[in-house]
């Protein structure tokens, strides 16, 4: 896994390296641009919640706006604190409290009652669900992949878990260190050997990945970007847990030849 990560990242800095650079660094802005106003993205669960516009301003805090609620308004949002910065609107529900009960996936998913564990992504509505004999054990949002690199949908199955992983091919902005993808379980591999995978990154409230599906991971964040000061979600290893169990025992790669069925539908939104 190593060599071959070797080998990927050498050949992509011989023959692409300043054009990746460019590429990202363009998409990278255009996205920013693009999504500072999160009100404009339309999921089918908005309607469930009565929610208004709010242009979050200097030197706020989803804390201190939102104080117990602000895991809870992160979530609809499906956004981090890393990316919830002055000049982003966000969906604030009128009645905060609205929010303790959401979910826009099913309590119950009648494919899935004969399976222990089942993985459901709804890309239309960026989150994912942790059934357990089709009935929902929790849900999670997402980042899934952006408009030029979609995600696959259809029916997979998690075959390899890798509490440590790194991108073989996209470092963190600014940087010659490999971009974390911890907490990886992977679903998916193309005809041209690529690598689909669950795991911790950026969530900013828009679908921004290569294909990946992106969860949760801000004690990450912090460590590569120092954001936020006192680190709080992490759904990626939760699901990564409650896929093997419990905790690893290391950071080897582990092969799932029997790891749950996972159901990806919908379409991410533009």
């Amino acid at each position: 896994m190593q060599l071959r990560c070797q080998f990927k990242r050498l050949r992509t800095h011989l023959i692409l390296a300043s054009t990746i650079i460019l590429l990202s660094a363009g998409s990278e802005a255009e996205s920013a641009r693009k999504y500072q106003d999160l009100c404009s993205i339309v999921y089918p669960s908005d309607a469930a919640i009565e929610w208004e516009c709010r242009t979050l301003r200097a030197g706020e805090s989803l804390e201190k706006l939102f104080g117990e609620h602000w895991i809870d308004v992160v979530r609809f949002n499906r956004i981090d604190r890393r990316h919830a910065q002055a000049g982003w609107s966000i969906k604030v529900p009128k009645q905060l409290d609205d929010l303790q009960a959401f979910t826009p996936l099913p309590l119950s998913y009648p494919p899935a009652e004969l399976d222990e564990q089942f993985v459901l992504i709804d890309l239309s509505e960026q989150f994912l669900g942790a059934y357990e004999y089709g009935s929902l054990r929790f849900a999670m949002p997402i980042a899934s992949g952006e408009v030029k690199n979609p995600t696959p949908v259809g029916e997979f199955r998690l075959t390899a878990a890798h509490r440590a992983h790194e991108s073989c091919l996209y470092m963190i902005e600014g940087t010659n260190r490999p971009y974390p993808m911890n907490y990886a379980l992977r679903f998916y591999i193309n005809r041209e050997g690529v690598s689909y995978w669950i795991h911790g990154r950026d969530v900013p409230g828009y679908p921004a990945s290569h294909g990946c599906i992106g969860l949760y991971d801000e004690l990450m964040q912090k460590e590569q970007y120092g954001i936020p000061n006192e680190p709080e979600l992490n759904d990626a290893k939760r699901l990564f847990e409650w896929v093997l169990g419990g905790e690893a025992e290391d950071d080897r790669l582990i092969q799932l030849p029997q790891g749950p069925r996972v159901y990806i539908t919908g379409r991410a939104p533009r």
